[in-house]
C-alpha cells in the first residue's frame, strides 16, 4: 500500500481515500493504478459490501498531477499507458458488483470529476464543485466524462462544461441530476455514513443486479466513449498545444495556442 492512498474497512464498508494533500489530491499514474486495483480487489472479498471513495483534506481529486509528469521529463509513461490506467479505474468502479459511493468533500476536477461521476451515488459538500478544465490546456475530457455528463445533463449542458471548462457548483450539479445530492459540509459525513451502512446490510445480489441494470440502460455509450477518449487524448498528449497549455498552467500565464487570434482587449 502506498502513502498516497488510505484504506479503512469496518462493518462491510471499505473506505478508499486519496491522500496527496500537498497536490490537492491530484493523482499520478501509480496512484491511479492503485485505486483501480483496490476497487477490483474489493469485489473479491465477501466481507466488503460497499465502497466509499473520497479525498483527504480540502479536495476530492483535482485530476492528473501534471506537475509530477513535467518533473519526470522524458521518463513519463506513454499516453496510451496513462489512458489505459484511467479507463481501467473507471471501468472498475462502473463494473464493480458493489455499490460505490463518492464522498466529494471539495473540488473534483479533470479525471477527478470522472472518478466521482463513475460512482453509483455521489454526495457532495455544497462548497464543492465539478470542473472539466481539459480544453484550457489543449486536451479533451476523459475518464468517460464525454458519456457520463451528457447522459445525465444532456448535450447542451455537457458542451458548456466540456468546451468552456465552466465550473459547476455542487448544488447546481445536484439540481441538474449529475450527482445524487449536495448538502452542507458539516452534514456530509453523517449522510455518507448512513447511506453506506444501509447498503452494507442490504441484499448483495439484488443490489448488484440493480446496479448492472441501471448502468446497462443509461451508460450504453461508455465503452465507445472510453475508446474515443483514449484515441483522442493519446494524440493530444503529444501535441504542441498540450505542451503550451501545460507550460502556461505551470508558469501561471495565459496559453498561446497555435493559430489562435490575439485576444480582444477588455474595453474597460
Amino acid at each position: 500500500m502506498s502513502e498516497s492512498v488510505l484504506i479503512e474497512e469496518e462493518h462491510g464498508i471499505l473506505r478508499i481515500t486519496i491522500d496527496r494533500q500537498a497536490r490537492l489530491n491530484a493523482i499520478d499514474l501509480a496512484t491511479m493504478d492503485e485505486l483501480g486495483e483496490l476497487v477490483v480487489d474489493a469485489q473479491r472479498r465477501p466481507e466488503v459490501r460497499v465502497v466509499v471513495l473520497t479525498g483527504a483534506g480540502k479536495a476530492f481529486c483535482t485530476g492528473a498531477d501534471l506537475a509530477a509528469a513535467a518533473a519526470a521529463g522524458g521518463n513519463e509513461a506513454s499516453p496510451e499507458r496513462v489512458m489505459d490506467s484511467a479507463n481501467a479505474l473507471i471501468r472498475a468502479i462502473v463494473d464493480s458488483p458493489l455499490p460505490v459511493i463518492a464522498r466529494v468533500n471539495g473540488p473534483a476536477a479533470g479525471v477527478g470529476a470522472s472518478i466521482a461521476l463513475a460512482a453509483d451515488l455521489v454526495y457532495a459538500a455544497d462548497s464543492a464543485y465539478l470542473l472539466l478544465p481539459f480544453t484550457s490546456i489543449g486536451l479533451m475530457p476523459d475518464g468517460g466524462a464525454t458519456a457520463m455528463v451528457a447522459a445525465a445533463m444532456g448535450r447542451a449542458r455537457a458542451a458548456e462544461l466540456a468546451l468552456l471548462g465552466a465550473r459547476l457548483p455542487a448544488p447546481e450539479a445536484a439540481a441538474a441530476g449529475l450527482i445524487t445530492r449536495s448538502l452542507p459540509g458539516e452534514e456530509l459525513d453523517a449522510e455518507v455514513d448512513a447511506v453506506a451502512a444501509k447498503l452494507a446490510i442490504g441484499p448483495r445480489r439484488a443490489l448488484e443486479l440493480t446496479k448492472a441494470a441501471l448502468n446497462a440502460a443509461t451508460l450504453t455509450e461508455l465503452d465507445a466513449a472510453l475508446a474515443r477518449e483514449k484515441t483522442g487524448q493519446s494524440e493530444l498528449l503529444v501535441s504542441a498545444d498540450f505542451l503550451e497549455g501545460m507550460t502556461a498552467m505551470l508558469t501561471r500565464r495565459p496559453p498561446r495556442f497555435a493559430g489562435a487570434p490575439t485576444p480582444i482587449a477588455d474595453p474597460a
